[in-house]
């Protein structure tokens, strides 16, 4: 695993492993179930990825929209490419939504919507919280994921 995936929990985050891509739970919730797909090769530029990494994406892609879309009921997603501070190839998935959603114990507004995400605002979570919002989104993944 490269750098940018330890620094997001690996593994006690891991939520989907996929042959080139993990799925993440992102340590801070910005909306309830956001995620971090991360590429697990060591290329820190999107276009240095091999083919079939980026023919892997549409099946990862497919599989969060409809964890998420079953377990959120998110309004959009948003899907972004930061790579400021985390080098390796990674995106920041982010359910959104009008007004509360919650799920374990968890309540998260969505205090960007419907302008951009309020990444500044992200709730922080717990080990605890953590360990039940992986299980709880784990049991909403298309059964067939990696």
């Amino acid at each position: 695993m490269n750098q940018t995936i330890t620094k997001f929990g690996h593994p006690a985050t891991l939520v989907a492993d996929y042959v080139h891509w993990v799925v993440l739970l992102r340590p801070a919730q910005p909306t309830l179930g956001s995620l971090v797909l991360a590429a697990k090769s060591d290329a820190t530029a999107f276009s240095s990825l091999a083919p079939v990494a980026f023919a892997e994406l549409a099946r990862v892609t497919a599989d969060i929209e409809s964890a998420l879309g079953a377990a959120i009921s998110f309004d959009r997603i948003n899907y972004l490419m930061l790579m400021m501070v985390d080098p390796n190839v990674h995106f920041h998935v982010i359910p959104r939504y009008a007004g509360m959603r919650a799920a374990c114990g968890i309540e998260i507004a969505d205090a960007g919507w419907p302008k951009v995400p309020a990444l500044g605002e992200a709730r922080d979570l717990d080990p605890d919280e953590t360990a039940r919002l992986v299980d709880w989104l784990r049991g909403s993944w298309p059964s067939a994921a990696g």
